[in-house]
Formats: structure tokens, C-alpha cells, sequence
């Protein structure tokens, strides 16, 4: 029986085509075709208890499965299906309730509430498909494949039994009077598994006499790495440049990948602890990530003056920084030094960890999307990823410490690299020294040079 046979006026097959969308059924149940209105009702309501068990029950693997490309593949199927499904049962209510022919006018305005229904519900579905394969392409781009594709993406040990888990952080510069990358930034965070406290291990760029591994490296800088003529003085930030330019120091690692193995293994051995996986982000790139999230709240202690010639100037107090200004202050050497560029680094890292929560980044996701994958690069592998997403959500609750290598407590020219692997071992342990050193006022010191400061404490 259609609406012609039970002669459904405008008003009536407005309302139930709008009714059928909201409930499955309800225009077939009005056109008196009860097992049919029912099945659907009972269909409506099992994949509607579905979806909010998804969303409710399981909402902490969400971000999880955003990033475990097979997952990604299902979701979009199923959410195809869904939103076809949902379109057939919303056109078959319409023709079953709409105006008797000869009403013209009645009938174009149900077929264009028909037709704007139908797009209401195929438009999410669009965008959150769109989502899925530029998630799968920021994948598939940044992270290398599974080293076991058969084996479970969500492992019952993903971290193999050990206590913490060591990232190397890179912020990479290049600027046109110099060849290649500096890693200006090398920030090492070591991270509780079980409860997510992190500690960052902060280790400026002019570090000299840096030790390199044993190997081809060490055989040729056997008394600490000390560069290759003017352009390469010997600093700690030139490493993964100079690896690049020389293969033989990294033998059978390809080009891409030899500056990170070797500072990895060097920064490693630097703290005495295993560098698990490290991730690098380009200084400009970084910006547009800044951007994308909308900019990043911090505080400003002192006015910071930007821009290579003095053009800008960051005040003092709790502000938003757009991605330039967040650049600027990060880098920012200006009226200070190294040192507190530093601790400024350590400052926007626990800023940006705490701020990216799940609503900034599906606001932005398409823009992130692009900035993540033309300013990152990393070695994490794509198994790890819900790992490390749950990592991530631990580390946002969490207490961050930060300790940097830096004077007074070390000497950048003359590194004691047993001081630095004792006081690594002490921080990790929890047994930290309860020794201080005498108060400095100089704007490099930190309070307590001996001690990891808390970063929420440091920053505020």
C-alpha cells in the first residue's frame, strides 16, 4: 500500500518521512505494514545498542583502532553499509507515505525532505570515511609496516616486559647558509609504562668530545667525535648530519636512516639506558602543527624577543601562541642562552602534550593529517602505534620531570659522561641525590641543577 492508497496529506508524510529517519519503521507501521515497520524497528534498535557500546564501553581504544590501519578498513565498510542501509530504509518510507500525485506541490517538498534527510545522513558519513583513509595515509607514510604482520595488533606485553620505555626527540633545523639538518633539540623521554610519569633527559647542542659507539665510528673519532673542518666543529647536533654524509660510519643502513641509528646509539650510550625509538620534528614543520591545533597556551616568565632582526616580541603572562610565535619561543636564543632555550623546549613539549587532547585533534584532523607528515619522521612501527596511543593517554595525567645536561652542572666542553650516566640512574631509580648545589642567579641555572624539576611546576 503506498501513499497514494492511503492518501497521506503534506503535513502527514512530512512528519513520518522525518519520524522513519529517527525511528526505522514508523511510516510502515503507518502504511499498515506491521511485520515490516517492526523488523525494522528491531534492526534500528540492535545496531543503535551496538554503536553506543562502541562508543561508551570500548572509548578508550577508539584512538587505539584510529591508528591500526585493518580496523580502519572495517570501520569504513561498516559505516558504509550503515549509512546505505539508513538512505534505502529513509527513500522506501517516503514513497510509502508520500502526497497522492495529484498533489504537486506536496509531493516536491517531501521528495526535497527526502533528499536533504538522505544527505544528512550519507555527509558524516563522507567525512569520517575521508578521516579514515587520510589516517590510514598519515600510516602507512610516517611508520614503517608491521615486522609481523600476523601477529596480534594489540599485544599482551607490547613492551616486553620492561619497566620503561626510552623516546629520542629531535627538533631538526637546516637553514640555507649550511648544508643538511642540525638536531638542535635532543630531548630524550623516558617513560613509566605502567603509570606514564615521564622523565625528560635534555642534552644541549654543544656537547664536545661527544663519545661515539664502538664500530666504524669509534675507530675513526676513538678519542670523541670532533667533526670534519670548519663546518662540522665537533658538537653534538652535528652527528646526524655527519652520519648521513658518511656511510661507512653506519655500515648497511641505508640513507634516511643512518643519522638516526647513529645518534640514537650515541645519546644512548651518552645516559646509559637503551634508546628504544626516536622521533624527529622539522622546527618549520612543527609551526604548522602548532597551527592546525588552533596554537598552544603558555606561560612567559620574561619578555622573549624573536625574529632575526628583533622584529618581535613575545610578552610576559599566560597567552596563546600561534605556531610562528611557539617556534619563536622555543628557539628563541636572543638576550639569553642555549640553556634556557632548553628548558623553554621542555616547557612547549608539556604544553602541547597536555593541550592535543582527542576533541582538538579530530577538530583539526585533516590539516595535523598533512603537518604530521611533512614535519615528522620516525622508527616506531605501525604494531606499536596502540601502544603507544595508550602510553600517550597515561602520560597526559601524569607527572613530567625534566633534567638537562647543562652547566653548572656540566661542563659542554668537557662532558663528565660518568656524572651524566650516574645521575640517570639515580633519576630512574627513584634515588635521586639529596645533594645541592650552591644557588646560582646566572640565567642558565636552574634551581637545583641536580635534581629533575617538575615541568608543571616549572612552566606555570
Amino acid at each position: 500500500m503506498t501513499g497514494e492508497d492511503r492518501r497521506f496529506g503534506l503535513g502527514a508524510s512530512l512528519a513520518l518521512t522525518v519520524a522513519s529517519t529517527v525511528l526505522w519503521g514508523v511510516a510502515h507501521l503507518a502504511a499498515e505494514r506491521r511485520r515490516t515497520g517492526l523488523a525494522l524497528m528491531v534492526v534500528y534498535v540492535l545496531m543503535l545498542a551496538g554503536v553506543l557500546t562502541v562508543f561508551t564501553a570500548f572509548s578508550a581504544d577508539l584512538l587505539s583502532l584510529a591508528v591500526q590501519p585493518l580496523w580502519l578498513a572495517w570501520l569504513t565498510v561498516a559505516l558504509v553499509v550503515i549509512a546505505l542501509a539508513w538512505t534505502g530504509v529513509i527513500v522506501w518510507s517516503f514513497l510509502l507515505v508520500r502526497p497522492a500525485r495529484s498533489d504537486t506541490v506536496g509531493r516536491f517538498l517531501t521528495t526535497v525532505l527526502a533528499i536533504a534527510l538522505c544527505a544528512l545522513v550519507l555527509a558524516p558519513t563522507a567525512y569520517v570515511t575521508r578521516m579514515a583513509y587520510v589516517s590510514r595515509d598519515v600510516v602507512h607514510s610516517l611508520f614503517s609496516r608491521n615486522v609481523n604482520p600476523t601477529a596480534p595488533v594489540l599485544a599482551q606485553d607490547p613492551w616486553n616486559g620492561a619497566r620503561r620505555v626510552n623516546f629520542l626527540l629531535l627538533g631538526g633545523d637546516s637553514a640555507p647558509s649550511r648544508p643538511g639538518v642540525r638536531t638542535d633539540s635532543m630531548t630524550v623521554a623516558s617513560v613509566d609504562v605502567e603509570t606514564g610519569e615521564t622523565v625528560l633527559f635534555g642534552l644541549p647542542r654543544n656537547l664536545q668530545q661527544v663519545p661515539l659507539p664502538h664500530g666504524p665510528a669509534r675507530d675513526r673519532f676513538p678519542w670523541g667525535f670532533t667533526g670534519d673542518g670548519p663546518d662540522t666543529p665537533g658538537l653534538l647536533n652535528e652527528v646526524f648530519q655527519y652520519a648521513e654524509d658518511h656511510p661507512d660510519l653506519v655500515p648497511g643502513v641505508e640513507r634516511g636512516k643512518r643519522g638516526p641509528a647513529l645518534l640514537k646509539q650515541t645519546i644512548g650510550d651518552i645516559l646509559g639506558i637503551p634508546l628504544n625509538y626516536y622521533a624527529m620534528v622539522d622546527m618549520k614543520g612543527f609551526a604548522e602543527i602548532i597551527d592546525a591545533m588552533g596554537g598552544v597556551r603558555v606561560t612567559i616568565k620574561e619578555p622573549i624577543v624573536y625574529g632575526r632582526h628583533r622584529e618581535g616580541l613575545l610578552p610576559a603572562g599566560t597567552r596563546k601562541l600561534s605556531g610562528q610565535e611557539a617556534l619563536w619561543y622555543g628557539r628563541s636564543r636572543t638576550d639569553s642562552d642555549d640553556y634556557v632555550r632548553m628548558g623553554r623546549q621542555k616547557c612547549l613539549l608539556n604544553a602541547v602534550a597536555k593541550q592535543a587532547d582527542p576533541m582538538t585533534v579530530l577538530n583539526s584532523f585533516e590539516r595535523l593529517a598533512a603537518a604530521t607528515k611533512r614535519a615528522i619522521s620516525t622508527d616506531l612501527p605501525q604494531d606499536l602505534l596502540p601502544a603507544v596511543i595508550d602510553l600517550s593517554q597515561k602520560v597526559k595525567d601524569a607527572r613530567i620531570r625534566s633534567l638537562n645536561f647543562v652547566p653548572p652542572l656540566i661542563t659542554t666542553a668537557d662532558p663528565d659522561w660518568h656524572l651524566i650516566r650516574r645521575k640517570v640512574s639515580d633519576t630512574l631509580e627513584g634515588h635521586a641525590s639529596t645533594r645541592t648545589a650552591p644557588a646560582r642567579t646566572t640565567p642558565s641555572a636552574t634551581p637545583d641543577p641536580e635534581t629533575p624539576i617538575s615541568l608543571d611546576a616549572a612552566c606555570a
